[in-house]
């Protein structure tokens, strides 16, 4: 590798930083340019419906992108995070505080503590953490695709649709099949599986930021028609940009202790990464060599999914004959 080379990957893993903040500058112009483009589209539909004298429904929408970011930041902020805050640093000691004024400094008082700290925190994860993450989970998809579909219909219009159904399925599932199996590599890696030291926790990252940006490009990427492969192939190959793009977010998310919190910190800011992503021109062909972080994933999907084809082959014709002799 030359240092012409190396120069090119040192510029676009800059290049890459710089666009993953990006979005945060255009979150305060967004909602206006998506309103006057729905201004213009609605005065030119009427125009259209007035010559052809005709009445289509519109799909045209104003922009509420400050709105869901805002919601996002309300739910897992205000509401999540914050009685995770009220409940480690407020209920806590005031509940150690009252246990110590009624039994006084005694053993009994220490006994009686070391047993209702750990069943409180488990009664309160069990009634409050799961079920609002599972729900923040559930709405924070909701309104980053919103976000996302306002951004794409802002910078490139309407997305094409899709005619295959089933073929957009199967990619969506792999798709989450390779994300979560690239998790636990992830987390094989950050815990010092490999024999690397310390530098396993920087390879975790690098991991991270291109997860990361997978996450932030796969909005933009699946309305243009990319299929899994192609948008896998184009991570690796560009592995420089994506590194330095997923990098920032990465390393504030890895900042808390808890996984939680570490979740809320993520759904917070990972609308802006979406803005930004849909905003941004990777830097391409600095280098000849890919990164290839994703192909032992694709390999344990390809095998998964094989296996689960064959399966269904084997049990569909015993199936049927059963029927037949019903």
């Amino acid at each position: 590798m030359d240092v012409n080379t190396i120069i090119a990957i040192i510029r676009a893993f800059l290049k890459g930083c710089i666009d993953s903040l990006k979005g945060s500058i255009s979150l305060f112009y967004l909602d206006r340019k998506i309103n006057e483009k729905a201004a213009y589209e609605r005065k030119k539909q009427s125009e259209l419906g007035k010559r052809k004298k005709s009445h289509q429904p519109s799909q045209i929408k104003d922009g509420k992108v400050l709105t869901r970011i805002l919601q996002c930041c309300g739910l897992n902020g205000g509401v999540f995070w914050f009685s995770l805050i009220l409940f480690e640093y407020v209920l806590i000691p005031s509940l150690n505080y009252l246990l110590m004024r009624i039994l006084g400094q005694s053993t009994i008082a220490t006994t009686v503590w070391t047993w209702s700290r750990p069943l409180l925190s488990l009664t309160f994860g069990a009634l409050w953490v799961v079920p609002i993450f599972l729900i923040s989970k559930l709405v924070n998809t909701l309104w980053f695709q919103d976000i996302a579909d306002s951004a794409f219909w802002c910078t490139a219009g309407k997305a094409p649709f899709f005619t295959n159904l089933s073929k957009f399925f199967a990619d969506t599932v792999f798709s989450l099949i390779i994300q979560s199996l690239f998790l636990f590599q992830v987390i094989a890696v950050g815990i010092g599986f490999l024999p690397f030291g310390h530098l396993s926790q920087v390879i975790s990252l690098i991991h991270i930021s291109m997860l990361y940006s997978l996450y932030a490009f796969e909005y933009k990427w699946c309305k243009i028609g990319w299929e899994l492969h192609k948008r896998l192939l184009f991570i690796e190959t560009n592995w420089a940009y994506f590194i330095g793009f997923g990098l920032p977010l990465s390393i504030i998310t890895a900042l808390p202790q808890s996984y939680v919190v570490s979740a809320c910190v993520f759904s917070i800011l990972f609308p802006l990464f979406i803005i930004s992503a849909n905003e941004a021109k990777p830097v391409t062909k600095v280098c000849d060599t890919s990164l290839p972080l994703f192909k032992v994933v694709i390999a344990l999907s390809n095998a998964i999914c094989n296996k689960t084809l064959k399966r269904a082959t084997l049990i569909s014709p015993n199936t049927s004959q059963k029927k037949i002799k019903r």
